[in-house]
């Protein structure tokens, strides 16, 4: 009973109208499609055009070689449709206007973010290496680097959860909210009550979450509930009953500022089964971590960057950039921290490049935690070089997967990966959600970003880049923690997996750059 319940609502609740539109638009759509190329031949010799011209566009262009050859087999089999999909995902305003905000207020929050001169010098000295990188993290992506980096590291959202609620109590000047998934719950009842509460001590609060939220966990007007809680509240890229690319760019951060005194990252969500209250596919391991110090006021701005897309008036930033200097309790000092952004707007695919010249540079260990698995070959490239190199290269993925095609589709990799010395194990206990790359107990990344198509080519994304901080021994200790409860997938294991399975995956890798 309680299953026809869930399927009632699912048809015939929101989720389940917004469906039923896109597919009739989608009808009409391809319905024109077929009318067209039934027409009159000079409408296909135009289409034949068309698709020459669009060919030799996707060639030349600065793109992903898998968005490519996508795009050219779609336009080589079934050119009619190609030809009018790949033109309509071009010629999309509202992403126009979306592109140009985000990169105008990047553009607007540069002067708050200056590197310290005497900061990259005192990087120089210790790695010309490592001061070049960061210096393309500032270039190209607008985030500086901070020294004498305090940061904490927490092996579970639990852990995350207690900490996050301990430094909301303490707020007294603003709270900064931006989160993926929020639901209903132990977790957010809590977190709510502090916000209405601090809301009404005069404290200002401020809590953005992704559109995604409205197609089942949260009710449309689910912000004007919050304000009337004396909460300001943003829906970023509600879902809407029409085809739209920009729908496709979701904002996928995780970040909370404080008082502009702390600041956190991770794969943590707003929902119980993030915090294990609640059991989806067995045990949930995530991973997070909090910084204090002057590095806040990056994850300060990032937050105001979204926030603001649809804000015409300027704001002034300044009087949120009083970080304090005094550090909690329990936090690891020392070495360096680079917060940074990735925007699916500004034709630097920044999360990419970081794990890229993690393993490109790695000497004598890469050690990854990754919910998904859809790379291209680059990334494929770079985990076998590292390996073939005598780097010791190890990922840690989910044994009970929460997308059945994901994990189809991370089945693909794993004989070519194994073969060329990449180790590759499944947590048992259930599903990993956490982002995070450790590398010769020197560098380390915890963050949003996946390894798959959507976090390093379409999400909004953020991540702590870490450099010579204590906390890295934390992050890698937790790394051989997981490990013990994990299962090493072989050859055999690869050669006796479900043959229809494995069939169902390489179909899938068709359009893994959708998944």
């Amino acid at each position: 009973m309680e299953k026809l319940k869930k399927l009632w609502k699912l048809i015939f609740g929101r989720t389940g109208i917004l469906v039923f539109l896109l597919l009739v638009q989608a009808v009409i759509l391809f319905g024109g499609f077929a009318l067209i190329d039934k027409s009159a031949w000079i409408v296909n010799y135009t289409i034949g055009l068309l698709a020459v011209i669009i060919l030799i566009y996707i060639l030349n262009a600065r793109s992903n070689s898998s968005f490519k050859l996508m795009w050219i087999i779609l336009i080589l089999v079934v050119p009619v449709v190609g030809v009018a999909f790949y033109i309509f995902t071009r010629v999309q305003p509202g992403t126009a206007y979306i592109s140009h905000r985000v990169n105008a207020l990047i553009e607007e929050e540069k002067d708050y973010l200056t590197p310290h001169k005497d900061t990259l010098y005192d990087v120089y000295a210790e790695s010309k290496q490592e001061c070049g990188f960061m210096q393309y993290l500032y270039k190209r992506g607008k985030y500086p680097v901070y020294s004498n980096a305090s940061v904490k590291y927490f092996p579970l959202g639990e852990d995350k959860f207690q900490e996050l609620l301990y430094q909301l109590e303490r707020a007294e000047k603003f709270i900064f909210l931006e989160y993926f998934i929020v639901d209903k719950g132990i977790m957010w009842n809590r977190i709510l009550r502090i916000l209405a509460r601090k809301a009404r001590e005069g404290v200002e609060v401020r809590f953005m979450y992704d559109g995604t939220c409205t197609l089942s966990l949260l009710p449309r007007n689910y912000p004007k509930r919050l304000e009337q809680l004396g909460i300001q509240c943003k829906i970023f890229a509600p879902m809407r009953p029409f085809l739209s690319t920009h729908q496709n760019n979701r904002d996928h951060r995780k970040i909370a500022v404080i008082d502009g005194r702390a600041a956190f990252t991770g794969g943590v969500n707003l929902a119980d089964e993030y915090i294990n209250r609640k059991e989806r596919f067995g045990h949930w391991k995530d991973t997070a971590v909090m910084v204090q110090g002057e590095a806040v006021n990056s994850f300060t701005l990032m937050f105001l960057q979204l926030w603001n897309i649809n804000v015409k008036e300027k704001e002034d930033y300044s009087k949120y950039m009083q970080y304090t200097s005094v550090i909690d309790r329990g936090m690891r000092n020392g070495g360096y921290v680079v917060p940074y952004g990735d925007s699916p707007y500004d034709d630097e695919d920044v999360g990419e490049k970081v794990y890229l010249d993690i393993l490109n540079r790695s000497q004598d260990y890469v050690h990854i935690m990754t919910p998904y698995l859809i790379i291209d070959e680059e990334m494929i490239n770079a985990l076998i070089f590292a390996a073939q190199r005598g780097v010791e290269v190890k990922l840690i993925l989910p044994h009970i997967p929460d997308k059945k095609y994901a994990y189809l589709l991370a089945r693909t990799y794993y004989q070519q990966l194994i073969s060329n010395g990449v180790e590759i194990y499944e947590y048992t206990p259930g599903f990993v959600h956490a982002k995070v790359f450790t590398c010769d107990d020197e560098r380390a990344v915890v963050g949003t970003i996946n390894l798959d198509y959507r976090s390093l080519y379409l999400h909004f994304e953020c991540a702590a880049y870490i450099w010579k901080n204590p906390v890295i021994n934390d992050i890698e200790l937790d790394f051989f923690h997981t490990l013990e409860k994990c299962q090493r997938i072989d050859l055999e294991n690869c050669k006796k997996y479900n043959p229809i399975a494995k069939l169902a995956g390489q179909i899938l890798r068709l359009i893994a750059p959708l998944m």
